[in-house]
C-alpha cells in the first residue's frame, strides 16, 4: 500500500482561492493518473484532500511483484511531482511525502452498497509511513525485506521510529 500527501498543502492552500486548490490538485492527480498507467497497481477511488492512495497486488493477484510494482511507480510519481508547478504560483514546486507497507487484505463490504475497501492494520502503518517520512518515501521493514530480495532499489536504513496508535518503535527505511 502506498500513501502520498503534498508536504505543506495546508499552507500552500490556506493562499489560494478554492478554485485554485481544485486547479492544483486537478494537475497532481492528472499526472499521477496518467503515470500509474505504467504499473500493476490499483488507486483507491477515495482521495481524501491530497492524499493519494494506491495499492499493488489487487484487485487481481500479482505474485510477488506488488512491493516492485509500488516501489517503482512511487519513485516515478515523486521525480514526476518535480514537474508540477502550482497555477498561481508558478515558480514554485510540489513536494511530495510518501509511505509504503507490504502486505494487505481487500474485499468487498456491504449489501446496498457493496465498496471494494482494504482492511487491516496495513493500511493504518502505511499511512504512519506516510505521516513520519520527509520529502522522500519512507518504506516499513516488511516492504524493505521485500524489496531487498532483488536488489534492484537503493535502500537505506532511517533507523527505529515511534510508530503512533500502539506499533511502539519500528525500523524503517528509505527508499530512493
Amino acid at each position: 500500500i502506498f500513501f502520498s500527501d503534498i508536504v505543506g498543502f495546508t499552507s500552500i492552500s490556506a493562499s489560494c482561492t478554492p478554485l485554485q486548490v481544485v486547479e492544483m490538485l486537478n494537475n497532481l492527480y492528472m499526472c499521477f493518473d496518467t503515470r500509474i498507467d505504467s504499473y500493476d497497481v490499483y488507486k483507491q477511488v477515495e482521495t481524501i484532500g491530497d492524499a493519494y492512495m494506491v495499492v499493488s497486488g489487487l484487485p487481481e493477484r500479482n505474485g510477488d511483484r506488488h512491493a516492485d510494482e509500488i516501489a517503482k511507480m512511487a519513485l516515478d510519481l515523486v521525480a514526476a511531482v518535480r514537474q508540477v508547478s502550482i497555477p498561481h504560483m508558478p515558480n514554485e514546486r510540489l513536494q511530495l511525502r510518501a509511505g509504503i507497507h507490504t502486505p494487505c487484505v481487500a474485499g468487498i463490504v456491504g449489501y446496498k452498497m457493496p465498496r471494494y475497501c482494504l482492511f487491516g492494520d496495513t493500511v493504518n502503518t502505511a499511512s504512519r509511513m506516510e505521516s513520519t517520512s520527509l520529502q522522500k518515501i519512507h518504506i516499513s521493514s516488511e516492504t524493505y525485506l521485500a524489496l531487498i530480495k532483488d536488489n534492484a532499489y537503493e535502500l537505506q536504513l532511517r533507523g527505529e521510529i515511534e510508530i503512533k496508535q500502539g506499533k511502539g518503535k519500528m525500523y524503517t527505511y528509505w527508499l530512493v
